[in-house]
């Protein structure tokens, strides 16, 4: 009989002690599980920006990604000055005279639209909200109302009115005069993401905008040499 009772009490010992490392163990992981949550969620707040890239001064990059900032603020104010070549090459469908405009403009929108959507994906893939390429001249602008320096060869809203008014020779030769500034213009900005950013991806892009954008300013230079 005692050592039926000493049997129980054993077990009854030993069950509160199991509880009380199960109280223990809750006591110990509950507020680690919220600082973990709170940690996952800080991190996903401080790549989430909305909005047109080129209007925010700060990008905060994960130090563990294959990208950083400057390839993110690459990827956002290319899409945006992407767009606005799109738009003059859209414009020439119905005001170009010379067909050779016409045909660069074309090769033009052909050639972005898929940049667009490449850097689109990224910025999708990264956590970061794309602009839209075709939205209004406010995206190009800094938080002063200037027009963003980090996007060079951008035409303001004076000079894209002039554009759209213009038709015939006088639209040949201030659409090829602007879109080589607008190239230039891409071109700096390709340069300074293959000098500071990251992504390879990123990278191969640029040199490619270099190279074509570098091909077509030749051509646009020989074009406005011959007509004058």
């Amino acid at each position: 009989m005692e050592a039926r009772w000493q049997r129980r009490i054993l077990r009854q010992l030993v069950v509160e002690r199991t509880l009380m490392r199960t109280r223990v163990l809750s006591f110990v992981v509950a507020p680690i599980v919220v600082f973990a949550a709170a940690c996952s969620s800080g991190s996903h707040d401080a790549m989430d920006m909305s909005g047109a890239g080129s209007n925010e001064t700060s990008v905060s990059v994960p130090a563990s990604a294959a990208f950083n900032a400057e390839d993110v603020s690459f990827a956002k104010d290319m899409i945006i000055h992407h767009g606005q070549a799109i738009k003059m090459s859209d414009l020439a469908v119905d005001r170009a005279e010379d067909p050779r405009v016409l045909a660069l403009a074309a090769s033009i929108k052909a050639a972005q639209d898929p940049e667009i959507a490449t850097m689109t994906a990224w910025l999708d893939e990264w956590g970061f909200d794309a602009p839209d390429p075709m939205g209004s001249m406010d995206d190009s602008m800094d938080a002063g109302g200037n027009m963003d320096m980090d996007m060079g060869g951008m035409m303001s809203s004076a000079e894209m009115g002039r554009l759209d008014a213009a038709s015939g020779a006088g639209f040949d030769g201030m659409f090829l005069e602007m879109m080589v500034r607008h190239h230039e213009g891409a071109v700096e900005m390709s340069q300074r993401v293959i000098d500071q950013g990251e992504y390879a991806d990123v990278e191969a892009l640029a040199r490619q905008i270099i190279e074509a954008q570098n091909a077509e300013i030749a051509e646009m230079r020989a074009i406005l040499a011959g007509a004058s």
